[in-house]
């Protein structure tokens, strides 16, 4: 008995060795990442992001993408690369009795690796024989196409049953019943949206891409290069024309009514008479009349170039497939995801991280009222909401695919018809729901995302972010606050009132109108982003107090004295380490096209967030010792929530 109990004890240390190895080489490879995407000739007081970022674009992953690069987003690749192991695990699909979807799963994939994929081919006779039925494409039709039989609402009205961007920008609203939402202005443009400032040039990089796409499409039908042009041509005159519309229109106060009947019937099968009051669509009507041929050319190339892989060479194939069948049956991979991935450990560590967070603003003296109450019934959901029913169902909706063996195209046109309806399936049986039902996305937990909804005053940090570099179970708790701990902060702030003082709202607004991006010399809206940029700054806030507190308390308990909170190759005190692994999550690399772009999204470009977060955050000064004049510290005056 004796010596039993000796063997086993031999095996139990001989197990916390290994693991303690594993560990170990863990933390010194990500440590070793980190480090290689540091410019470390760059004082960190002067430009902490280029001290952070400076070599993230010469090292970043080779992967399949079609806009800029950034390390929190490029998460996704980690679970493309985890949904290609589970495509092949019949064995836990067996288990979770999905093994029939798994089996369509399958077949997708293997005819998505299988297919020519590059170049696109945009001539195939399905995909022409789709376009002539919803509205034709009078660049290749000519004289056979009859303007006087089209309509621009109505073929982007088909458009949207294939995730298409044509005129008509659908969006769902994310509380019960999850209704179309139709009254946000659609963005014009292929790889890149167009402005009227980013197109006034045929030399500018904006109007060359777009150019470029267009040209590649035109030639695939064999039109000689005179009718390209002038089709090219004439579609950048419409949108010039639509872009100017825009700017006359608001489309949150329209006066004018707007027929959208069309849409009911086209896009949901529903015969219902619907009108809704958008100025936009009665204007972009006219606009429409004067350049039918160049709207039709243009709805015609927004199709293919949804349906296109835009790879840029074979070897990004697979890294599409895996993206492809993930996203069309995001439900399947999920629950497979969610059983293999998402622990018990992890939910608790991540549910204790929002109680410390929580208990930052409760004891912030800076704290409104306001945001107490809110804070005091907000829900949080970690990894997922359950649903099992609706999820099921959801699930069960994959095996309507029908997988064409002949023709990659007719399959990849039922691919994207299958993703829209999954995407519209609440909306669909809302009857079948209770008023208190969630938005279809809470049910998701593998996805990139954590996010605030006001709808039910909840805070959603989804299984899928708990990756590099948002998450490592194995890293010190620095590291960890400064990744997920500043996410978790920044989507707590959400939640607050938005009626913070007229003094906060100006000081944030104008340092960050003072950014200026040199690569299109234009200016951050400070205004346009303003809350997200306040959320940026709290989420720093109270992510620090939390480690802080924290660390306190794990000083404190017998046996911590020795904790280690440092990375390994990295000289850095933990606190330094935990601003660094803040910022690196939006390490970023953008072609100049793409800034266009995020000018328009209500977050910040990731650079300037970084440097407006820090350059208003004392705690960074003290990390650093940035002595006031030193680049992120220009003044001795910062911004604060009141």
């Amino acid at each position: 008995m004796r010596l039993t109990i000796l063997v086993k004890d031999a095996i139990e240390q001989e197990n916390k060795r290994c693991i303690s190895n594993s560990t170990a080489a863990s933390l010194q490879s990500y440590s070793d990442l980190m480090r290689s995407y540091m410019n470390l000739s760059v004082d960190p007081c002067d430009d902490f992001y280029e001290y952070a970022c400076g070599n993230y674009r010469n090292v970043k992953q080779d992967r399949y993408s079609l806009g800029s690069r950034v390390n929190f987003v490029d998460i996704k690749y980690t679970l493309a690369d985890i949904t290609g192991q589970l495509v092949g695990r019949t064995d836990l699909a067996k288990t979770l009795n999905v093994t029939s979807e798994l089996e369509v799963a399958q077949r997708f994939y293997n005819a998505c690796l299988s297919a020519d994929l590059y170049p696109f081919p945009a001539s195939n006779p399905d995909y022409l024989r789709l376009i002539r039925s919803i509205g034709g494409f009078p660049a290749v039709d000519g004289a056979a196409w009859n303007a006087s039989n089209f309509s621009w609402f109505n073929m982007s009205a088909h458009l949207t049953n294939y995730g298409a961007k044509g005129l008509i920008r659908e969006e769902l609203v994310p509380f019960y019943p999850f209704s179309p939402h139709l009254n946000k202005l659609p963005d014009l443009g292929f790889d890149t949206i167009v402005l009227t400032d980013n197109i006034a040039s045929n030399t500018s990089r904006t109007y060359q891409v777009n150019e470029e796409r267009m040209r590649g499409y035109l030639k695939s039908f064999d039109l000689p290069e005179a009718k390209i042009a002038e089709v090219i041509e004439g579609i950048f005159a419409f949108w010039r024309e639509a872009l100017e519309v825009a700017k006359k229109t608001d489309d949150r106060k329209g006066i004018k009514s707007f027929d959208v009947t069309n849409y009911m019937k086209v896009a949901w099968n529903q015969h219902v008479h619907v009108a809704i009051n958008n100025e936009y669509f009665v204007e972009i009507e006219n606009v429409c009349a004067r350049h039918p041929e160049a709207v039709a050319n243009y709805l015609a190339m927004q199709l293919l170039f949804t349906f296109d892989a835009k790879l840029k060479a074979t070897k990004y194939q697979k890294d599409y497939c895996e993206r492809m069948v993930q996203a069309s049956m995001s439900f399947l991979f999920n629950k497979l995801y969610m059983t293999e991935y998402f622990t018990d450990e992890k939910r608790l560590e991540v549910s204790e991280m929002v109680e410390e967070l929580r208990k930052s603003i409760r004891l912030d003296s800076d704290t409104s009222e306001n945001a107490l109450s809110m804070e005091s019934h907000l829900q949080s959901n970690i990894g997922s909401t359950e649903d099992q029913l609706r999820t099921d169902r959801l699930i069960g909706e994959i095996r309507r695919l029908e997988i064409v063996k002949d023709s990659y195209a007719a399959t990849n046109m039922n691919i994207h018809r299958l993703m829209v309806e999954i995407k519209r399936y609440t909306t669909r049986h809302a009857n079948e729901l209770t008023e208190d039902s969630k938005f279809q996305r809470q049910l998701l937990g593998m996805q990139v995302n954590a996010f605030y909804l006001y709808t039910d005053n909840s805070i959603n940090i989804m299984a899928g972010i708990l990756h590099p570099p948002t998450y490592h179970p194995s890293w010190p708790p620095s590291l960890k606050f400064g990744t997920l701990g500043n996410v978790i902060g920044h989507e707590l702030t959400h939640s607050f009132p938005k009626n913070y003082s007229l003094e906060t709202l100006r000081c944030f607004a104008k340092h960050y109108n003072n950014y200026v991006i040199p690569e299109i010399d234009r200016h951050i809206d400070g205004v346009r982003t303003v809350f997200e940029n306040i959320a940026d700054y709290g989420g720093l806030r109270y992510a620090m107090a939390a480690y802080r507190r924290h660390m306190k308390q794990l000083l404190e308990e017998c046996g911590q004295e020795k904790i280690s909170d440092q990375m390994p190759g990295l000289d850095l005190l933990p606190e330094q380490l935990f601003f660094l692994g803040s910022a690196q999550l939006y390490c970023s690399d953008y072609k100049e096209e793409q800034y266009w772009e995020q000018l328009q999204d209500g977050h910040t470009v990731e650079k300037y967030r970084v440097l407006g977060a820090l350059a208003n955050n004392e705690d960074f000064f003290q990390a650093f010792k940035c002595p006031v004049g030193s680049g992120m510290r220009p003044g001795d005056k910062t911004c604060h929530l009141k």
